[in-house]
């Protein structure tokens, strides 16, 4: 079956630090890139960044970089957003996703592959 599956998420106190996972079964993550979008309530699902299956890291929303990093792990299949200073602002849920092209893209139309979506809660 294939599948992203998230873990990790939480409530966290401002200027906390967390680590989302997104691990992938039924394919290999390897020709894939692969990203993070989060939604807060009301809003559209937004992409935060991607990494191609190249290593190359693209932002989209600059309120994150220099905060959150994107990370894969080719052993375990999996990949990650690591995330510091969080701040009440980024509270939303974040999915991860995947595309099987070996460029990055901002439109969530692009990706074929998505994770269930994880809740992170910043507040104090």
């Amino acid at each position: 079956q294939v599948q992203l599956v998230e873990s990790g998420g939480g409530l966290v106190q401002p200027g906390a630090s967390l680590r989302l996972s997104c691990a992938a079964s039924g394919f290999s993550l390897d020709r894939y890139a692969v990203a993070w979008f989060r939604q807060a309530p009301g809003k559209e699902r937004e992409a935060l960044l991607c990494l191609t299956k190249h290593g190359s890291t693209s932002w989209y929303d600059h309120s994150v970089e220099g905060r959150f990093d994107i990370a894969k792990d080719r052993g375990l299949n999996t990949f990650y957003l690591e995330m510091r200073n969080l701040q009440p602002e980024d509270s939303a849920v974040y999915f991860c996703a995947a595309k099987d092209w070996h460029l990055c893209s901002s439109h969530a139309s692009g990706y074929e592959e998505w994770g269930q979506g994880t809740q992170v809660t910043v507040s104090s």
